[in-house]
This record gives C-alpha cells, structure tokens and sequence, in this order.
C-alpha cells in the first residue's frame, strides 16, 4: 500500500513540458481537443459513438488559470491519458465569433453562447450527461462545472466523479474528493 502512495504522489508531483501549443485564436491546442462544427447535439451523439462524456471546455486569450491548466494539471500523464480515454472535449472561446449550437438549437457566436450559460470564468469546464432533453441549455443539462483552475488531484477526482456517475450517488462530489485524498494518504 505504501509504495501505492508512493507511485500516486509522484504521478501528482511530475512535471511535463509537452504542454499544448498555442492556437491561432491565442487558446492552447490539445491534442485531446476534438475540432468539430460545434453542434452540441451531434458532439454529444459522436462522444456517446465512443463510448466517451462530453466535456465542453471554455477558455480566453491570456488567460493565465487557463496556461497554468494546460502547463501544470493536463500535462499529467494519468490527467492526459484519463482526458484522452474517457472524454470528448469541445473548447470553446469565450470571446469568439465561431457559431455555437446549444442542445435546444439556439445557435449563437461563442461569446454569445458562453454569456447565455453564465460562464464567467475561464477555464470553465461543464460535463455533460449521456443524454440531454433537446429543450436544455448545455448549463441546465451538465451534470457537473469547474469553474476556474484546480489543481491536479482536484481535477483528477472530478473527471474521475464523473466517469464513475458520482452525480447519481449519495456521495456529494466534496466527500468524494476527501475521501480520495484519504485514500492517497494525504
């Protein structure tokens, strides 16, 4: 069990320099990000053909939680290969013009869509379920919101929580995450 701990806490202390390039549009380029048309609809359809979640992804130009995100938690190698199995992550540019069509057929620039769902901060990260009723909001629908930047345990139980339906439970996010830093030793 200890050299268990051991192995966790150095995955959680590692450091990568493979953190994502910069895109035209100024935001950072996964390799995990999915380039798609932005029909929400149709990216839920194409994550579920996968076997993945819908993970929409809102970030800005200059946006230093959103640069600490992509050079200090995503880098991870057990963050990026948990994003890269499980989820099917949309970005969207909080101040873009690219058109947005949201689960109920609104269809809005990016900078209008993020204010329609209150995305105030970036990153803002929503989760989505299996299935959305096509009269929701991606913010009605979404199972889960980080808002801003977490670090790498946090992050790591969220996306964990939510590929294991801890939204379903009686476990409240919140005593997951303590419980899963118990579990780590600290």
């Amino acid at each position: 069990m200890k050299r268990f701990i051991m192995v966790l806490a150095a995955l959680f202390l590692s450091t990568t320099v493979h953190a994502a390039e910069l895109g035209d549009d100024g935001l950072h380029k996964a390799t995990w990000m999915r380039d798609t048309f932005k029909d929400l609809g149709e990216d839920l359809e194409e994550a579920n053909a996968e076997g993945k979640r819908l993970m929409i992804l809102i970030e800005q130009r200059g946006c230093a939680y959103c640069k600490k995100m992509h050079e200090e938690v995503f880098v991870v190698p057990q963050i990026e290969e948990f994003i890269q199995d499980n989820f099917f992550v949309v970005q969207i540019n909080m101040f873009g013009d690219v058109e947005v069509t949201d689960f109920d057929g609104t269809s809005l620039p990016e900078k209008e869509m993020a204010k329609r769902w209150g995305a105030l901060f970036t990153p803002s990260i929503y989760f989505l379920p299996q299935q959305v009723n096509d009269d929701q909001t991606l913010d009605q629908a979404a199972v889960a919101m980080m808002p801003g930047a977490f670090a790498r345990g946090t992050t790591f139980d969220m996306l964990s929580w939510v590929v294991e339906k801890g939204y379903e439970t009686e476990e409240p996010f919140q005593k997951y995450h303590a419980r899963k830093i118990t579990e780590r030793g600290g």
